[in-house]
């Protein structure tokens, strides 16, 4: 998680919400991707799909079975989606997403296959959000 944090330092200092992303097959991240939907002008260019198809043209598979995905930010439905069709064996977030996340309580959307853990380094993937939406509101970024 530490490095997906990094990954989202990255789309910080690009002034992009800042979530990262790491895919990591056999204790070796494979891919990283953070937020580019400004910079990109895409809607669909979230951290996760950066990183997805990142791993998928790493390992010439569409598939990132063998894999666990890190993430910053618990991932939206769009992601989620994105996810259960990559079907990596686990989904580990840091900070849950109370408005637009998938809510990882639901059961059917990722692989029924794919472990999901969240909560991982939650206090620092929150704190740099926070802080990115507070500067946001307050004009100085």
């Amino acid at each position: 998680m530490t490095e997906a944090l990094k990954e989202a330092q990255k789309a910080y200092e690009l002034d992009e919400v800042p979530v990262g992303c790491v895919v990591v097959s056999r204790n070796r991240i494979i891919a990283r991707g953070h937020n580019l939907t400004e910079r990109l002008l895409d809607v669909t260019a979230h951290a996760e799909m950066q990183a997805i198809t990142a791993a998928a043209n790493f390992l010439g598979s569409k598939f990132l079975e063998g894999c666990r995905v890190y993430i910053t930010l618990e991932p939206c439905m769009m992601c989620a989606g994105a996810l259960r069709w990559a079907r990596p064996d686990a989904v580990v977030f840091g900070a849950a997403d109370l408005k637009y996340g998938f809510d990882s309580t639901s059961e059917g959307r990722l692989h029924p296959k794919t472990q999901i853990q969240g909560g991982v380094l939650n206090d620092e993937c929150g704190k740099l959000l926070s802080q990115f939406f507070k500067e946001k509101r307050q004009g100085s970024r």
